[in-house]
């Protein structure tokens, strides 16, 4: 799919969201609760501060597949995020990143390669994708890069 604001999702709650709804650029992360990796929902929130004015939106996607680093209820992983992090992003439902029961939304997202031409699986929690306003996955960073990198910032600026 050439358009990734396109495919269906649902909001931490369970409600429809529309990606489309955010006019600018995404940032679309796999997040986890109770990972190694997980004090990266301070730099991601503080991407989304930043860069709000200019129209990108970072969507956390929580994901129990690595480790069950994320076992919590969508109430537990709201309440986690808000009070640990202050994570004030759109998160949406846990979903499957990998594997048979993959949710489309990454069915897509994973078919770009990141910057050494693999493409495919997610690695683990916290990998992160760049899209632009028109939906289209332009950039693939993975997990160990920080939010804040700026690998991470030339991937953003380019597509504001």
């Amino acid at each position: 799919m050439s358009n990734v604001k396109e495919i269906p999702v649902n909001a931490l709650d369970g409600s429809a969201l529309n990606l489309a709804d955010f006019a600018g650029p995404l940032l679309v992360v796999n997040v986890a609760s109770k990972c190694g990796l997980t004090p990266q929902y301070s730099g991601l929130e503080q991407i989304a501060k930043d860069y709000a004015d200019r129209g990108l939106t970072v969507v956390g996607v929580p994901c129990n597949q690595f480790m069950g680093q994320e076992p919590g209820t969508s109430e537990e992983i709201a309440t986690f995020c808000s009070t640990t992090y202050g994570v004030t992003f759109p998160l949406l439902e846990k979903v499957d990143v990998n594997g048979d029961d993959r949710h489309p939304l990454y069915a897509a997202l994973t078919t770009i390669a990141d910057a050494d031409g693999e493409a495919g699986d997610v690695q683990w929690n916290f990998e992160k994708f760049v899209v632009d306003a028109e939906g289209k996955v332009v950039t693939r960073i993975r997990p160990r890069t920080e939010p804040t990198d700026p690998s991470v910032i030339a991937a953003i600026e380019a597509v504001l």
